[in-house]
């Protein structure tokens, strides 16, 4: 019971750990353990979020495998710097404009010299990824882009050489710079932090305070063993789970458990391992370390969620791999037909080339992370940041969102929800109350005097305040003597409440919410009900979402009572509450096994497994550092309205991708064709330096309808 209220705590918080989940794979080579997680689960990065970019699900045949942004970023400017004076000297802009640059010896030799730096340099990274994709036996874009820059290489060696023809050094220097200025945006797009498992291991302290025959040392985490007892001073975070020997205290255990209370702790009690001990001192028996605690297992399904296989597919890779088949069957079908004729052997090379240039995915390579790079500043303007463009994009496809309710869609701390006076107004008995309540350190003290202030209430000063253990408290405001305390106050005091206000205290005990009564003259004057309080933004961003034809549910270890509260406050659809920390993400998988596409929106650590269990994880920004590593997409403001601002923003995106890849795929339709000679007959012949041209326009043509998502309203 807690003392101050006499209202009971979360009938639903576990007596003991969670059970332990599933084991997981031992761990693989690379990657250490933790320190501070004895034998337990190792602190390894998400293989998305290394430092070099790597995809763990797709590494057989990932473009970037081996890539980082950095590498990108440094070629790319590298590459422009050498294209700049590749195409003043070279001879499309002369032949372009009319204009020529200023000669000098040896300025005929820059495009060729220049143009096999970049192509050493620049062109590098796509060689590599074809090579990869090819060994994969799963051509894409890596293995178009290589062919394209190999040919032209070749012919212009071979033209420099003395072959007859043009070079095409200046198309060649041209594309691999954006070649690489589209990857490097890519790589920033999609490349993921990988500090999740991070954030839950500091949860733990660095070391432990041990008792041992009565003497107290401080030893670090690797040195506790099953059945040591270790001092909890206040303040202080728990350092195993273990059961309380002696003391009493309130312990914060809203990162792992999702309670939005602290919850009482006496001899008997469970403790878990990284909560926060409150005001009081605890000795606690330890019961588990290292990968038995809560925490490790809530670790282990983090790390077995991230390194999932996710079933998003890229819809530019697929694109490229038809592309990709598309434009080399063009140019053996080109080679062939033209050789056949009895066409010169420059004519025949010259169509093969201007074929693979012209279906070079230029467009293609910018269409998706344009698109993203533009959705990502879009979101970042309304409040979000995505972190995962896979998680942007399947928001289009969500059929339900799941709000976890503590700090998502409450506040994460205690109000005033209710108020009912007996012979005066409400403002004045919350004003009375706080008053009294001003100098006490109780939550739920706290709570009346945050709600007094937050309604602009004046408050009276108090005198002579005191706390009566297990009662209330009590001080003089206006000369009077008032109390202010639960139910245990009233039975010290021998008062019977009025029937409105027992009626009142029987409702809100029925909805989970703590009662308080402010005593004035003899009698009990006013009764508080406090609970944690919704936003105000949420009910709007239900209704919201409702009229997006989403279903909206809520997933939270709180009290059925206090859970379905809220959910009809909120007029959400479904409740799933009293969900222990380790079945957060079963509810999640179930859901998604039931042909549901969820997105799942919570802020605490316990949210963490859920998160990245979902199609779409949404973390809290105001929240826990590890839900925020864990989600796709972060909400700056922790306003429940921007969950409807994420879907809209993915049906908008997703729209713009589908009309980038439509062109920069579709207009090969046209453009192949005529590269490989078809009007040859009739004395339209394109050049490769004219194909290059024509793909240059559809870079254009994509970039600028990709600048039309900023007209999207979310």
């Amino acid at each position: 019971m807690d003392e101050h209220t006499g209202h009971r705590g979360h009938e639903g918080h576990p007596a003991g750990r969670p059970a332990p989940p599933p084991r997981r794979a031992p761990a693989e080579p690379g990657y250490p353990r933790h320190p501070e997680l004895p034998g337990g689960a190792p602190e390894r990065e998400h293989p998305a979020a290394h430092a070099d970019g790597r995809h763990g699900d797709h590494a057989a045949h990932d473009r970037h495998e081996g890539h980082s942004v950095g590498m990108f970023r440094t070629r790319f400017w590298v590459a422009l710097a050498l294209t700049v004076p590749t195409v003043v000297w070279g001879h499309m802009l002369p032949s372009a404009t009319g204009w020529n640059a200023p000669a000098f010896p040896g300025s005929r030799w820059i495009p060729p010299v220049f143009g096999i730096v970049v192509f050493a340099y620049g062109g590098t990274p796509f060689l590599a990824g074809a090579l990869r994709e090819l060994r994969a036996r799963l051509p894409g874009m890596m293995t178009l882009i290589a062919l394209a820059i190999g040919v032209a290489f070749a012919f212009s060696v071979a033209v420099t050489a003395g072959y007859p023809g043009m070079p095409l050094w200046e198309e060649l220097s041209t594309l691999v710079t954006v070649m690489l200025l589209g990857h490097w945006i890519e790589m920033r797009s999609i490349s993921q932090a990988g500090g999740a498992l991070r954030e839950l291991a500091r949860l733990l302290p660095s070391a432990a305070v041990r008792v041992v025959d009565g003497r107290e040392e401080e030893v670090p985490l690797s040195s506790l063993r099953t059945g040591d007892t270790v001092l909890l001073r206040p303040g202080a975070r728990t350092p195993a789970d273990g059961r309380v020997r002696s003391g009493e205290s309130s312990v914060d255990e809203s990162m792992i458990t999702g309670e939005s209370r602290p919850v009482r702790k006496r001899t008997g009690d469970a403790v878990i391992a990284g909560t926060v001990n409150g005001a009081g001192s605890l000795r606690v028996e330890v019961t588990g370390t290292g990968e038995q605690t809560a925490l490790a297992g809530i670790m282990r399904l983090v790390e077995a969620a991230q390194t999932s296989r996710s079933r998003a597919q890229a819809l530019a890779d697929r694109a490229a791999f038809a592309l990709t088949l598309i434009a080399v069957a063009a140019a053996v079908i080109t080679a062939a037909g033209w050789g056949l004729a009895g066409a010169p052997g420059a004519f025949v090379v010259e169509r093969v080339v201007t074929v693979l240039v012209i279906a070079c995915p230029h467009a293609l390579g910018l269409a998706i992370p344009l698109v993203v790079a533009i959705s990502t500043t879009l979101g970042a303007r309304s409040g979000l940041l995505v972190r995962d463009r896979r998680g942007l994009e399947e928001a289009r496809r969500l059929t339900t969102v799941v709000f976890d309710k503590t700090g998502t869609l409450t506040l994460g701390e205690h109000r005033v929800v209710g108020v009912r006076a007996e012979g005066l107004g409400e403002a004045a008995a919350l004003a009375l109350a706080a008053a009294v309540e001003r100098d006490s350190e109780h939550p739920v003290a706290r709570a009346i005097v945050r709600t007094a202030r937050d309604r602009g209430l004046a408050i009276p000063e108090a005198q002579g305040f005191e706390a009566i253990p297990g009662h209330g408290v009590r001080a003089r405001v206006d000369g009077r003597e008032r109390f202010v305390g639960g139910p245990n106050l009233l039975r010290r005091l021998d008062l019977t409440p009025a029937a409105g206000l027992e009626a009142f205290t029987r409702e809100a005990a029925g909805r989970g919410q703590a009662v308080v009564f402010l005593v004035d003259r003899g009698t009990a004057a006013a009764a508080f009900a406090v609970a944690d309080a919704a936003r105000p933004e949420s009910a709007d961003a239900v209704r919201r979402l409702h009229a997006m034809g989403l279903e909206v549910e809520m997933l939270t270890g709180d009290s059925r009572a206090v859970a379905e509260a809220v959910a009809r406050e909120l007029g959400i659809d479904t409740v799933h509450a009293e969900v222990l920390p380790d079945r957060k993400a079963e509810v999640i998988e179930a859901l998604r096994r039931g042909g549901k596409r969820v997105a799942m929106v919570g802020d605490g650590v316990n949210d963490a497994p859920a998160l990245v269990t979902a199609d779409v994880g949404v973390a809290v920004g105001a929240g826990t550092d590890v839900a925020v590593e864990a989600g796709d997409v972060v909400l700056v403001r922790s306003d429940p309205r921007d969950v409807p601002r994420i879907v809209a923003l993915s049906r908008a995106t997703y729209r713009k991708m589908i009309q980038n890849l439509w062109w920069a795929a579709g207009y090969n339709v046209v453009a192949i064709p005529l590269a490989a000679g078809v009007l040859a007959p009739w004395g339209i012949v394109l050049a490769p330096a004219v194909g290059a041209v024509l793909m240059s326009v559809s870079t254009i043509v994509v970039a600028a309808n990709a600048q039309l998502l900023r007209r999207a309203e979310l």
